[in-house]
């Protein structure tokens, strides 16, 4: 959890109160955004789990202009569970914490080899298994790769809209997914990872949310607050 996080807007609202409110954000964010899928470029599960495990602490634009050249010198789990480390990482040192992160796809790899039979593997046990893989990125690899839902991928954006929209007051992404689960049905857990994650870098940005023209200030509990703001328990 970045120190943005710790601090985010915090409303301590009853049960009840979140399970009103969640279908009227999923509603009209639905409406907004359309059909927003993920903004990283991949052309099969394998290419998919590599660019979102790069993706954590940078961002999808950069992502994205790292690995056209990094899938074209290891195509498939199987050549990049042979590379060497250094070379790895020339490919992605543009990307914050570049070491660990060549370490971790390598790794990954050569357990997708030896594993999983050279697939990426389909359950959330198995994607968990791989270094670099949260919940997280399991719950984006299963949802767009294999058409899987089994939870709420809780990123930067959603961790910080769910609490500007007074959804969790949970401090570990883990517990936020487990609250977003309980008051929006299962049916739409796959798209409010995306409708949160656009609104929150177009308008409800981490230092200048623009609630003045927000779609959902009239029933924000945060709506024109600065951030950083917490309610006394």
């Amino acid at each position: 959890m970045t120190a943005r996080q710790s601090s985010e807007s915090t409303r301590n609202l009853p049960l009840s109160e979140r399970k009103r409110l969640a279908p009227i954000y999923a509603e009209r964010l639905s409406a907004q955004y359309g059909d927003p899928h993920a903004a990283l470029q991949y052309a099969d599960a394998y290419q998919l789990l590599i660019a979102v495990i790069l993706s954590a602490q940078t961002t999808d634009v950069g992502v994205n202009k790292a690995t056209p050249a990094l899938f074209t010198r290891y195509p498939t789990p199987a050549d990049l569970a042979e590379a060497e480390q250094l070379e790895v990482e020339e490919y992605v040192h543009t990307l914050g914490f570049y070491h660990q992160k060549a370490k971790n796809i390598i790794r990954a790899c050569q357990l997708i080899v030896t594993e999983f039979d050279g697939h990426v593997p389909d359950t959330m046990d198995g994607l968990t298994s791989l270094p670099g893989v949260a919940r997280k990125t399991a719950n984006i690899v299963l949802g767009e790769a294999f058409g899987k839902v089994e939870g709420i991928a809780v990123d930067t954006h959603v961790f910080r809209l769910s609490h500007r929209f007074g959804l969790s007051t949970e401090a570990d992404a883990n517990k936020v997914e487990r609250d977003l689960m309980a008051i929006f049905p299962p049916a739409m857990w796959h798209r409010v990872n995306y409708d949160l994650i656009t609104h929150g870098r177009a308008v409800c940005t981490a230092k200048r949310p623009t609630c003045g023209a927000c779609f959902l200030s009239d029933v924000c509990p945060s709506a024109f607050t600065p951030p950083g703001w917490r309610e006394t328990p």
